[in-house]
Order: C-alpha cells, then sequence, then structure tokens
C-alpha cells in the first residue's frame, strides 16, 4: 500500500512517502510548507497522485492550530485524489520512534501531554518518570531539568527521537475511511472556546 503520511501537531512537520513498509521518502519542516513538501515527496519517489492509496494523518495531541492544519489538509487531498484517511496519536508516533520511551509533547501554557497507558495533559513537575525512564519529545526537551531532576533520561536536543516522523504514522495508520471522519485528539479545550467560555 502506498502511504503518504504527515503530522503538524508540534512546532515541527515531518512527512513520508512509504510504500508496503519502504520509506521512499521524508522530510522535516514546519506545516506552512506541508503541500510543498508532499508534493516534492511524490515527485522524488516518480510517483503520480492517483498512485497514493491511503493518508495518515497525525491527529494530536499538540497544537490546536497544527492539528486543524493536518487534518483540513488530510481532508482536502481525501476529497481531491478520493483517498481514504486514517488518523495516528502524534504521541503514538513519537513511542513508535524510540521504543521503550515515553512520549512527552510540549503543551505551553506550563503542561506537557504524556502518554502512559493512555495521552494525558499535566504540569511537568507533576509527571514522575520511573527513575531511569527515556522520554522523547518537544517537552522532554523543553522541560529537560525538571524531568531529568525526576530521575528521566533525555537524549540530545537534535536527537531524531524526539521528532514525530511521519514513516512511523504511515506504519501505524489502521482502519482507513473518509478523511471527514477523524477526531482530532486535543486533550484539553482549544484556547478560542476557553475565551468563549468566559464571555
Amino acid at each position: 500500500m502506498l502511504i503518504l503520511a504527515f503530522d503538524t501537531a508540534t512546532d515541527v512537520a515531518t512527512s513520508a512517502l512509504v510504500s508496503d513498509g519502504e520509506v521512499l521518502g521524508e522530510r522535516v519542516s514546519t506545516a506552512v510548507t506541508l503541500l510543498e513538501d508532499l508534493d516534492a515527496l511524490l515527485r522524488q519517489a516518480g510517483t503520480q497522485t492517483r498512485q497514493v492509496e491511503g493518508l495518515a494523518v497525525g491527529i494530536g495531541p499538540g497544537s490546536f492550530t497544527g492539528i486543524r492544519i493536518g487534518l483540513a489538509t488530510a481532508r482536502g487531498l481525501a476529497l481531491a485524489l478520493g483517498t481514504p484517511a486514517a488518523g495516528v496519536s502524534t504521541l503514538a508516533a513519537l513511542a513508535a520512534g524510540a521504543p521503550r520511551a515515553v512520549p512527552v509533547i510540549d503543551a505551553r501554557r506550563g503542561e506537557v501531554f504524556v502518554l502512559q497507558e493512555e495521552p494525558r495533559v499535566l504540569v511537568p513537575g507533576a509527571f514522575r518518570p520511573a527513575p531511569g525512564t527515556l522520554c522523547v519529545g518537544s517537552g522532554a526537551v523543553r522541560y529537560r531539568s525538571v524531568l531529568e531532576a525526576a530521575g528521566a533520561e533525555i537524549p540530545p536536543d537534535r536527537d531524531e527521537r524526539h521528532l514525530p516522523r511521519a514513516r512511523f504514522h504511515a506504519a501505524l495508520a489502521r482502519n482507513f475511511g473518509p478523511a471527514e471522519a477523524l477526531t482530532p485528539l486535543y486533550l484539553r479545550i482549544p484556547d478560542a472556546d476557553r475565551t468563549r467560555t468566559r464571555a
């Protein structure tokens, strides 16, 4: 199966073209250039858009805007190409790229998204990893001192295990179906909704 995979839930956008488990191309950039990246992946592999059999998209948690960009892109491509899509947790993709590690994503507002049995949002000081636990992701980098003080081990900042690589979204994608049925994984109320609630 030829899968076009991408994730824009964090500050770094990742995309990949994967054919039956073989990575044909991969890019790391920002959400602003996502469509350019996807086009470049297809051109470099000599593949036509009509050959893509599935889309795998990161559904979060992460930046509300980033998640919406990824889902909107998936819906637009699915509509234009008639291609089914599958949503993949950004935390799950991070975990797949670093076996036995705990994925930690910077949730802003002094919080992190963590995957421990299930996805959770909490303040870094409330996260109590077992001594020697390997933690990866943007939250692990940002709150390195807090997590290391709690006994966690954090790879160097530029270690690729901190990125939710799209190749793992392709590997984890299941139950392909209509892109409009994909549900974002926010874990908390978006800022816009929070402001509306206070008014």
